[in-house]
């Protein structure tokens, strides 16, 4: 579809056919940062009772925009603001987006995990009422009364750190909303705006989340649903806006855009969705790793072999195990029993530590990476040469000079944008700190790379980078295990791939039988354990 041919003005129609009034009117919006143009003229209209989705690659204009709602970064002179039908100053100063009837929820969603729901729940009412006393019975119960009419089963008792991260997730968009209806001027209105609140949930539970954020907008409320993921988007938004390189390039109703539009869209050009047409040659004699009768918390007596060269995909639904593997592989978890056998080396499963993996020539790259992957606030090059830091150490002195010349190298041999070790991991986008995650690991040369979720809350471009670094990794003789609830993601990189159901083995796909239909009709359909001998 082209471009040009998109719709950019005009308003959707209720099912009454009364055309929605918008919550949110943006016009000509435009920042530089230095001589970066981040926006450039960008115009945006979501509606009060649809949910509107926000796309394109990192670094296309998404965040800024989010911060000039959010205040806390200033337009340039000539933008309009109107929220609710009212025009407002469009240097927001931070802070003025609650007055206007605007909440946001993050991917860290902001919560106090020491503190219970209840408390969470009333955070930003006691900050701003100045109440010198609580009748914590009363909350209590308005809190149930909330939870009840949206479906949310959360206790307000419950300790935050203790829910699952679904429900974490599900208690911020409730916390958010309710404070838009105590606050906004009229009594269902408002904008709600969701910053990619899913990219740390597992697929089935991100369902839930959706059927919320639908009760929300149901209620006349307006959201911004900004997301990575194309069938997230396809499966809950009613209009999306594409951004590319800090312009618009496209609005237009969902339901009139198939999946290859929206990519060429945001990448600015047509992206493969096929396999390699020449499968990598593994030889399926020379086993890297073998797993015998591993069990853990969910994971029931696992057999498998991952050969030399070979991308061995697992999936299942959410609680099945697969995604536990990874974990229990590299000593992380607790496994209950199994040998994992790495070039002629046998080891306990349970015995094994993080360190006894890595010494044994294991790398594993976690799906939470702010969490579990690297730190935050440390820099590139901090996280980048934390595996390889003995290689430069010279008696009690660190090679500081050549770490960072050849931290330098690294980075630009992965495209990490940009390739500066000195910047500040956290000021990354989501693709390229995940390029460094996988770039501490790869240097080290390991003989298998665990991998779980490895394209979570990456954008198109970068998504094509990570399977192309996965892929080569493969071709220089790496056994790869990729664990992954996304079907799509299995099938274009993956020789083989292991369906997991209630923790067991139920099926082992490969050549033409790896497909994303084949494996989604597994998981979610009927199935068997099978007996199967690993050659």
């Amino acid at each position: 579809m082209d471009e040009e041919a998109l719709d950019t003005g005009q308003l959707a129609l209720s099912e009454s056919g009364a055309a929605q009034r918008p919550v949110l009117e943006v016009e000509n919006l435009a920042k530089h940062f230095g001589g970066v143009r981040a926006l450039n003229g960008v115009d945006l209209t979501v509606l009060g009772g649809e949910i509107h989705g926000l796309l394109g690659q990192n670094g296309s204009g998404k965040s800024t925009l989010i911060k000039v709602l959010a205040g806390y970064h200033a337009p340039e002179p000539g933008a309009r603001l109107a929220i609710d039908g009212h025009p407002v100053s469009s240097s927001l100063a931070p802070g003025d987006f609650r007055r206007l009837g605007m909440r946001f929820v993050h991917q860290d969603l902001g919560l106090v995990n020491s503190l219970s729901v209840l408390d969470n729940l009333l955070m930003e009412d006691l900050a701003t009422s100045g109440r010198w006393a609580i009748r914590w019975g009363r909350e209590r119960a308005r809190a149930r009364r909330l939870f009840e009419e949206y479906g949310v089963a959360i206790r307000p008792e419950a300790r935050v750190g203790d829910l699952r991260p679904v429900d974490r997730a599900l208690l911020a968009i409730v916390r958010a909303i309710n404070s838009i209806f105590s606050s906004s001027r009229t009594e269902r209105g408002g904008l709600l705006i969701l910053d990619e609140p899913t990219v740390f949930l597992p697929r089935d539970d991100a369902e839930l989340l959706f059927s919320l954020t639908r009760r929300v907008a149901a209620t006349g409320a307006g959201v911004l649903f900004v997301s990575h993921d194309l069938d997230e988007v396809a499966a809950l938004t009613d209009r999306v806006t594409v951004f590319r390189d800090g312009r618009v390039v496209g609005t237009g109703r969902t339901a009139d855009l198939g999946h290859r539009d929206l990519v060429k869209m945001i990448v600015g050009h047509e992206v493969s969705s096929q396999r390699d047409s020449t499968p990598r040659a593994v030889d399926h004699a020379d086993v890297a790793v073998r797993v015998e009768g591993l069990s853990g918390q969910q994971v029931k007596l696992a057999d498998l072999a991952i050969h030399t060269g070979e991308i061995l995909g697992v999936t299942g639904l959410s609680g099945s195990g697969f995604e536990d593997l990874p974990y229990l592989m590299f000593g992380i978890g607790s496994a209950a029993a199994g040998r994992l056998t790495l070039a002629d080396e046998a080891l306990e499963i349970a015995d094994l530590t993080p360190s006894k993996a890595f010494r044994a020539g294991m790398a594993l790259v976690p799906a939470d990476r702010p969490r579990d992957g690297a730190v935050l606030s440390l820099s590139v090059l901090d996280n980048v040469s934390m595996q390889v830091l003995d290689d430069y150490q010279k008696g009690p002195l660190l090679r500081r000079a050549a770490l960072a010349r050849d931290s330098r190298q690294v980075l630009g041999r992965f495209d990490v944008r940009p390739a500066d070790p000195s910047m500040t991991y956290s000021s990354l986008s989501g693709g390229n700190q995940q390029k460094v995650v996988m770039a501490k690991w790869l240097q080290t040369r390991p003989r298998i790379l665990l991998v779980h979720e490895p394209t979570q809350g990456v954008d198109v471009g970068a998504r094509e980078e990570i399977y192309a670094v996965i892929k080569q990794a493969a071709r220089e003789g790496m056994a790869v295990l990729c664990a992954s609830s996304d079907h799509e993601q299995l099938s274009l990189i993956c020789d083989r791939v292991l369906i997991f159901r209630q923790g067991l083995i139920i099926d082992d796909l490969s050549g033409p039988d790896v497909t994303k239909e084949r494996i989604s009709q597994l998981c979610y359909g009927p199935g068997h354990a099978t007996e199967r001998t690993e050659q």
